[in-house]
């Protein structure tokens, strides 16, 4: 257990076999944002470098931070198997759809309803640690494929723009988001 500059092949295959992580963001003021995610949305580019896909929800407090640091941490756990968390820290930029880069990165994923922006992690910092305060749970099925997905897919493209603009253009904090053009 330590601290790396980078990750390596038993890392990545650890990342790759977890249905969930962690994202953790802040602005230099305000409140700290802590995000479970799931589903297919996360690629491993290299050993310092991420990305994963960020579908549309209830807020949008990740892209604001993002947007004002670049500070972020994804955090992996076991809850099946062998203990241990993995974070990784870094900065990383906000891709909307429709700005420079999206088609080439949202290639790397499933078409999702509800896809908002894919963020992109340069890992400066490894931290591993034995994780034996973690439970061991088992996965059962994901609820993104069932709920999620449906509700943006019934809403179609105009919906989900009205959704970004009520509920994901600013956060908690009253911070723009960027999620709709200016």
């Amino acid at each position: 257990m330590g601290t790396a500059p980078k990750l390596n092949d038993t890392l990545r295959a650890f990342i790759a076999a977890q249905p969930m992580f962690f994202v953790a963001t802040a602005d230099t003021d305000g409140r700290v944002n802590v995000s479970p995610k799931g589903m297919d949305t996360l690629r491993v580019l290299s050993d310092h470098h991420i990305v994963w896909l960020n579908l549309s929800g209830s807020g949008n407090e990740t892209a604001a931070h993002v947007q004002a640091t670049g500070r972020m941490t994804l955090m992996f756990c076991a809850f099946e198997g062998e203990a241990l968390i993995l974070r990784t820290y870094g900065t990383a930029r906000t891709i909307h759809p429709g700005c420079e880069g999206w088609d080439e990165r949202a290639a790397l994923f499933p078409r999702l309803a509800g896809s908002r922006q894919i963020f992109d992690l340069a890992i400066d910092l490894v931290q591993t640690s034995c994780g034996t305060g973690v439970p061991l749970m088992q996965f059962q099925q994901g609820r993104g494929e069932a709920e999620l997905l449906p509700f943006f897919e019934e809403l179609g493209p105009d919906g989900v723009r009205d959704y970004w603009a009520r509920r994901n253009a600013e956060t908690i904090d009253g911070k723009p988001t960027g999620i709709l053009p200016s």
